[in-house]
């Protein structure tokens, strides 16, 4: 079996069980009846957290197919991506439907009284393009090099969950501190790998202009 087919065959489908399993137990629970007195915060605490450990775990993506040269990691990315937004939209919907049953109102109030709802509906909004643009069709219609561009807000959209996240804490910031240290190492590793070839070109160009 080739890499490509022990991605495409093994790994791809575990990958697939895994992401949907916190979703599947959630509903067992709830099915149940293992949820505590207040079901709506288990189900807005749950799915709020598995949308975050997912927007990490795409994130390392990149990181982890470099280093190790598995080619097969990009394959992943979409699918683990993709479920960021699945989770991340069972999220906003216990919210606005559970939680506040489309009243409008109510929401403006509870927006202005904690802005971390402000931040992680922001969040939110931001994610969608980074949803509709994820086929190849899309990819190919946008350009590499603007798609690209259009998929850096997944570090701006992990910030706004990491500060969303933090907010919402009554106490205790250690787990945010923990995925905010880890986003902080992959920011810095993209900026490295972004800015060190253009540093090497132009140590390079600087040095061959030294030479009599």
């Amino acid at each position: 079996m080739t890499q490509f087919d022990w991605t495409r065959r093994v790994i791809k489908p575990a990958v697939f069980f895994l992401c949907l399993l916190p979703i599947l137990l959630l509903a067992w629970n709830g099915f149940t009846g293992n949820l505590s007195a207040n079901p709506i915060a288990d189900i807005t605490n749950a799915t709020g957290i598995w949308t975050l450990r997912l927007l990490v775990a795409t994130l390392m993506i990149t990181p982890l197919r470099r280093l190790s040269g598995w080619s097969g990691a990009a394959r992943l990315r979409r699918m683990v991506g993709l479920f960021v937004f699945f989770y991340v939209s069972l999220h906003f919907t216990t919210y606005i439907y559970l939680d506040k049953f489309f009243d409008l109102q109510d929401m403006l109030v509870d927006v202005a009284k904690r802005p971390f709802i402000t931040v992680g509906f922001a969040s939110f909004v931001l994610m969608i393009p980074l949803a509709v643009t994820s086929t190849d069709r899309m990819t190919r219609k946008l350009g590499g090099k603007r798609w690209q561009m259009l998929h850096r807000l997944i570090y701006v959209i992990a910030i706004g969950g990491i500060i969303h996240y933090t907010w919402r804490l009554k106490t205790g910031v250690r787990q945010p501190a923990v995925y905010a240290a880890i986003v902080g190492l992959l920011l810095l590793y993209r900026l490295w790998v972004s800015f060190s070839p253009k540093l090497i070109s132009q140590k390079s160009k600087a040095a061959k202009e030294t030479i009599p």
